[in-house]
């Protein structure tokens, strides 16, 4: 059974920062791409970034480049967002997901194309 633990959410002032992380099993890991989505109240899923296997592609909404990063740590089974410069639309509950073959265009990657979900983590920027 495969398993997508998120940590790192909460409350964050405007300008601020934080970091989310979401932990597996190294057999999921090993075998996906990780990528995170999130979903503000009243609206879709949308794509935030996602990471492939091997670290070697990454892929980033317009919206987020430039202030958020993810990274992945091998030994640990654990892909990471760090977020900065956070503002109020970046309010959301954010989705960690696995996919083994991720389907991505251009800068995007599509939610249904994702095959594991984590049960989310809010995100709440205030003004």
């Amino acid at each position: 059974q495969v398993y997508l633990d998120e940590s790192g959410g909460g409350l964050v002032q405007a300008g601020g920062s934080l970091r989310l992380s979401c932990a597996t099993s190294a057999r999921t890991f090993r075998n996906n791409a990780m990528g995170w989505f999130r979903q503000a109240p009243g609206k879709e899923r949308e794509f935030v970034s996602l990471i492939n296997w091997t670290g070697g592609r990454i892929y980033y909404a317009d919206s987020v480049k430039g202030r958020f990063t993810i990274s992945r740590d091998n030994a640990q089974n654990t892909v990471f967002l760090q977020m900065n410069s956070l503002n109020t639309e970046d309010t959301a509950v954010y989705y960690c997901a696995a996919a083994r073959t991720p389907y991505c265009s251009g800068n995007e990657c599509r939610a249904n194309g994702m095959d594991y979900w984590g049960k989310g983590v809010l995100v709440t920027v205030s003004s």
